[in-house]
């Protein structure tokens, strides 16, 4: 199982590309990669045949219940199937650069079986957030 891991502050170029940081690059077999909508504003980039193993824990979902419908249509109506060129860098679909609301500066973290891409001032407030959160639990935990 791969571990991505790291925080990296590519640009993206023309055409809305993004070179993804070596170190998170070289853990995807193949050359395509799977994007979708993320929670919290960002992009989810998943391995193919890593995204394929995912999928096919949601399709085992029932269909009868509202909720896992609901995640359904969340995680596969914008999902899109990329390419990585040969400088290592995948087009981000516009609807999904929308979504995150990235424009030349982004963050691209290693999120353990996945990898996120975020504005990189989304994250920074996000990550703030986050610290803020775990600061307070473990002092309601003392």
């Amino acid at each position: 199982m791969r571990m991505f891991l790291g925080e990296y502050q590519p640009n993206i170029t023309e055409g809305s590309r993004i070179a993804l940081p070596k170190k998170l690059r070289d853990q995807i077999r193949g050359e395509e990669v799977i994007l979708l909508r993320g929670f919290e504003q960002c992009i989810f980039l998943y391995d193919k045949e890593d995204w394929v193993n995912e999928a096919n824990k949601q399709i085992e979902n029932p269909i009868t219940d509202p909720k896992f419908r609901n995640l359904k249509r969340y995680l596969y109506a914008n999902a899109a199937e990329m390419s990585i060129d040969a400088q290592g860098r995948v087009v981000l679909p516009s609807s999904l650069k929308n979504y995150a609301g990235i424009d030349k500066k982004s963050t691209v973290i290693g999120a353990g079986d996945h990898i996120e891409i975020w504005d990189t001032d989304i994250w920074n407030a996000h990550l703030e957030k986050i610290s803020e959160d775990f600061a307070q639990e473990s002092k309601v935990e003392k």
